[in-house]
């Protein structure tokens, strides 16, 4: 166990390992690249920095060349043309925010100036001394009193001879150079041949010095810092933790400006490319440690099943012995389930059968009462028709002979309806006419319904409605519904039971997609639990009296849940309410439900034959 532990140690430090050269070379990698990218954005910065203080100091210039030659500026020997031209350059400064526009003499003296911040003699300064020599100077100072920066343009007068009688001097303000660009870019700074900052774009940067010592900026109160700098690849990088107004580490680069004598420098944080390649450096580093940890937790898993897998094969071999056992134990269980289940299912088939028998025994008397007068009749017509037949009145021996006839086929019908409602009709599903069935349960139940007066009150429609059903079983729910309806108003004086067909609509008034409602409302005292009414053994009746076994309702639900239909019950406030849901007949072939449905009741009417 000791040694697995080391090797598992071993492990892990070669994982870690290897995570770390990966990531160390990532992070080298993608610091380089986010360099370069820093470096290219930099430059264009740089170079539109240094094009914008180039060409707004151009302006003076330009302004200086043309001044120079200016007509008034040819008469400055008289007072009143010096008077004049010291109007036209206060016009000009005031219009081109100058400091300062003066002309002097081939002395160095000022003859006439618009404000004369630069004092009355300039013979030692060096743009005054580039001028006479006929080129355009160029100088860069402080002006004092109050300190503000200057960038001076000198152009050369010439007389007819072409020789130089004087310069036309242009004083611009470089803080006004600066507003326009002051803090929109990164720290960006222009330095003069003697390495002082003259024009940066943060003001706390003026006046610091270029270093002698190697890269860096020296403040101006003469303090020491530490210079530190490297090159990380082709870029310089300046560590610049000594001054709180510049980024800690910059990349630093630089452009000469030959055209204003100075040296442009930008400062730019490479914070950013640091965090992006320390980004893909923990990026990489954490795939790799989840690939490797996935591989060691493989390793390690594979060990682990390995050992699990020695010891599941013995309790296998034991467990396979004891589910044997078990499951010879589970088969008998389940055939003897099995048998209780088929031996449940021919006793509820037979309850259901005896409840119909039940339903023709409480019909049994009425009937009797119905077959019993043809048979009178047709004795009583029998006799008639021989007397007849004696008399030589043979006319009327064939109408008694045709009244025998109506009354046989009367009796037939009986009869017949009679052993279609007390036999397991296998009839198969298909088009029914609801208003036949209705009839035909009307017919059996009539002489019921007359002994106990009841009034059944039904209007046939007028033309054929055709369901989808059974036609003897769809008699047999009625029969059931009927005769529930009348028991439940024995008690009462007033016994009324009302049938009606109705189409059912949605809220739009649309047919409900072809349903018919078959509706039998009676005026007894209604449903007590109308949530119960539907389950098997479920009765008001007295328990173990001879109106029944609770299995007329049950039966009926059974019936038209074959047929794709459904049944409810509920109570009108003055009796109860069945209501049987039918789909209409369609001319052409019923869906797939409505087959599916037919093979299942026919199905089940096949299997209640097999077992009658």
């Amino acid at each position: 166990m000791t040694q697995f532990h080391a090797h598992r140690w071993i492990i892990l430090a070669l994982l870690l390992g290897a995570v770390a050269a990966v990531a160390g070379g990532v992070y080298r990698l993608g610091y380089r690249q986010a360099l370069d990218s820093l470096a290219e954005r930099s430059a264009a910065d740089l170079e539109l920095a240094s094009d914008r203080v180039t060409t707004q100091l151009q302006v003076y210039q330009e302004l200086a060349v043309l001044m120079a030659d200016h007509p008034t500026l040819k008469r400055l020997d008289r007072a009143e043309a010096r008077a004049a031209a010291q109007g036209l350059l206060r016009e000009v400064a005031d219009k081109t925010a100058a400091l300062d526009v003066f002309f002097v003499d081939r002395q160095g003296r000022v003859v006439v100036a618009a404000e004369g911040v630069m004092g009355r003699d300039v013979t030692q300064s060096d743009y005054f001394q580039r001028a006479m020599q006929g080129a355009l100077g160029t100088g860069y100072g402080v002006l004092q009193p109050g300190g503000r920066r200057a960038y001076i343009y000198a152009a050369p007068d010439f007389d007819v001879d072409r020789r130089v009688r004087g310069a036309l001097v242009v004083v611009a303000d470089v803080e006004d150079v600066e507003q326009t660009w002051r803090g929109s870019l990164p720290a960006v700074f222009f330095t003069n041949r003697g390495g002082e900052v003259f024009i940066a774009n943060r003001r706390e940067l003026l006046f610091w010095q270029r270093s002698t010592e190697g890269p860096g900026l020296l403040p101006p109160d003469g303090r020491q810092v530490a210079l530190r700098s490297w090159l990380e690849g082709p870029h310089e990088i300046w560590d610049l933790r000594w001054s709180p107004y510049l980024p800690e580490r910059a990349l630093h680069l630089s452009v000469n400006l030959p055209q204003i004598g100075m040296v442009g420098e930008i400062l730019v944080d490479v914070a950013p490319a640091q965090r992006l390649a320390g980004l893909q450096a923990a990026a990489v580093a954490a795939i790799v440690l989840a690939l490797g940890a996935m591989l060691v937790l493989a390793i390690e898993r594979r060990r682990t099943l390995a050992e699990a897998n020695a010891v599941l094969e013995s309790r296998v071999e034991a467990r396979t012995r004891a589910l044997s056992a078990t499951n010879m134990r589970l088969t008998r269980e389940v055939q003897e389930r099995q048998e209780a289940e088929a031996a449940l299912k021919r006793a509820q088939e037979d309850l259901v059968q005896a409840g119909k028998l039940s339903a023709l025994g409480q019909m049994s008397a009425g009937i009797s009462h119905e077959l019993n007068q043809p048979l009178m009749a047709i004795q009583q017509y029998a006799e008639n028709g021989e007397a007849f037949v004696a008399r030589g009145k043979p006319e009327r021996a064939g109408e008694n002979l045709g009244r025998i006839a109506q009354m046989a086929g009367r009796m037939a019908r009986i009869i017949k309806n009679l052993r279609a409602f007390a036999r397991n009709e296998s009839e198969p599903m298909g088009r029914v006419d609801l208003g036949q069935v209705i009839a035909s349960a009307i017919e059996l139940t009539e002489p019921r319904l007359r002994q106990d007066r009841v009034d059944l009150i039904w209007q046939p429609p007028a033309e054929p409605v055709f369901a989808w059903g059974g036609e003897v079983r769809l008699s047999q729910v009625f029969v059931n519904l009927i005769n529930n309806a009348a028991d439940a108003m024995l008690d009462q004086e007033q016994r009324e039971i009302h049938i009606a067909i109705e189409t059912r609509q949605d809220d739009g008034g649309v047919d409900a997609g072809g349903r018919l409602a078959v509706t039998v409302r009676d005026i007894g005292p209604g449903l007590k639990e109308p949530e119960k009414i539907f389950e098997p053994f479920y009765s008001t009746k007295a328990v173990g009296g001879a109106d029944g076994m609770g299995l007329g309702l049950s039966i009926s639900y059974g019936l038209v849940q074959s047929f794709g239909g459904h049944i409810r019950g509920t109570n009108t406030g003055t009796g109860a309410e069945f209501t049987v849901e039918l789909d209409r007949w369609r001319d052409q072939a019923q869906t797939a439900t409505g087959q599916q449905a037919e093979q299942r009741a026919n199905q089940q009417a096949k299997q209640r034959d097999e077992l009658a």
